[in-house]
């Protein structure tokens, strides 16, 4: 018995080193030794608690939790330190709770023998005196560097929530700026297609986003002569607009000068070279100058997809003809070709945003497909036809993203 209290008064001299050796044998005296398991709590936050607790063996966590529901680690006691101390000298609720993270052994001295013992010796009042303030000034340095870190976060946070509201409000002048160009777009596209008894036409345009580069036109140049017109400018977005729109203009313009659908295509090509001519953005055209009278369309490829022709008794196929896109590269040439378009049939130009157009899978709907079948609904009216185009790409490209805009244009030579 005589080596255990030996060895007790040697743990609480190497404690309390600064005391003298009766108040340390006084200490251990009014001590009473627990034992206490793993994720057992000695102290809890907010309860009144008076007593003060010196670890002999196993480790206790520190730990309180804040008014945001956080619960932070003050600090973690082993064998020789203590805690508690605060209870005992004032009667507040605990400040922070303390839970035994392995098997404990620990001292305990109540609020009456600690008491007593102050009074006896200003020595351990010191020395608890101490402990506070080492405790005090370590949680004041933790107080501070969460304070700093959480204004650091809140500083970032301002920052990204500025950013986010001039992304945000970017994003609405794009929006609003995009709407105004889909609104001039449509304006510039023809809102009724020329009417007459001997031909009908109808057509459709859908941007794969709010504005697009297609476009398509039926112009009225005199009384035996019809221009037909489909092109896509090689670009999408505002910019494709804008060049829609010169492009369009410039066919307008050139397409009353002259008859000849080649020396229109090579005007509009000089046209688009004077106006931009660092761009290296450039358009795929059909234009075709049809005689009403004879049925005669004359017409240049300009890099654009072939029309289909769908002819009573006959398989659909493409018009013939190539020839290189306009803009961009100075020197062109470019071919005429001539067809003579019958009672019955049915012409269809398209931009090849038809052919690309994609299923969900990925399988593009392809020329082979369309002219398929056109060879089946070729009888239709320019309108009916029209619609029932429509909704098959609409049926093919359901769920799937569009990856081009659709334009189509349905020429019917009346019976």
């Amino acid at each position: 018995m005589s080596g255990a209290n030996t060895s007790t008064t040697s743990f609480f001299r190497k404690i309390f080193h600064g005391l003298e050796d009766n108040v340390r044998e006084e200490l251990r005296h009014v001590a009473e030794r627990r034992e206490y398991p793993a994720g057992h709590i000695l102290c809890l936050q907010g309860r009144r608690e008076h007593i003060f607790y010196i670890v002999v063996e196993g480790r206790v966590a520190v730990t309180q939790r804040l008014e945001d529901g956080e619960e932070r680690l003050l600090g973690i006691r082993g064998p020789k330190e203590y805690f508690g101390e605060m209870g005992l000298l004032d009667n507040m609720p605990r400040m922070a709770s303390c839970t035994a993270l392995t098997p404990v052994v620990v001292w305990e001295i109540n609020e009456e023998a600690f008491d007593r013992l102050v009074e006896e010796s200003p020595a351990i009042a010191y020395a608890i005196t101490r402990q506070i303030l080492e405790t005090l000034r370590h949680l004041d340095r933790q107080a501070i560097d969460e304070l700093l870190t959480k204004n650091r976060r809140l500083t970032e946070a301002y920052e990204e929530l500025r950013a986010a509201q001039a992304a945000l409000v970017e994003k609405e002048r794009l929006e609003r700026e995009m709407e105004i160009a889909a609104d001039v777009q449509r304006s510039l596209l023809p809102g009724r297609l020329p009417e007459m008894a001997d031909y009908h036409f109808a057509a459709y345009l859908e941007p794969a986003r709010q504005v697009g580069g297609d476009f398509y036109d039926v112009i009225d140049l005199d009384e035996a002569h019809l221009g037909i017109l489909m092109a896509d400018v090689a670009d999408k977005s505002v910019h494709a607009a804008l060049f829609m729109a010169v492009c369009r203009t410039l066919f307008l313009v050139e397409s009353q000068r002259s008859r000849s659908p080649a020396a229109v295509a090579q005007a509009v090509h000089q046209g688009m070279l004077a106006v931009s001519p660092e761009a290296d953005t450039f358009v795929t055209a059909f234009y075709g100058v049809l005689h009403r009278h004879s049925g005669v369309l004359t017409y240049v490829i300009a890099g654009q997809e072939r029309p289909l022709l769908a002819r009573p008794g006959y398989a659909v196929a493409p018009l013939p003809g190539k020839g290189r896109f306009l803009g961009m590269l100075p020197d062109l040439h470019l071919e005429e070709y001539a067809v003579r378009l019958r009672p019955g049939d049915r012409l269809v130009l398209f931009s090849d945003g038809v052919p690309d157009a994609e299923n969900r899978l990925g399988v593009r709907f392809g020329v082979p497909q369309l002219a398929e079948w056109l060879q089946r609904g070729q009888a239709r009216p320019a309108a009916a036809l029209l619609e029932a185009i429509v909704s098959v790409l609409t049926e093919w490209t359901v769920a799937a993203e569009a990856v081009d805009d659709l334009a189509v244009l349905v020429v019917e030579v009346s019976e």
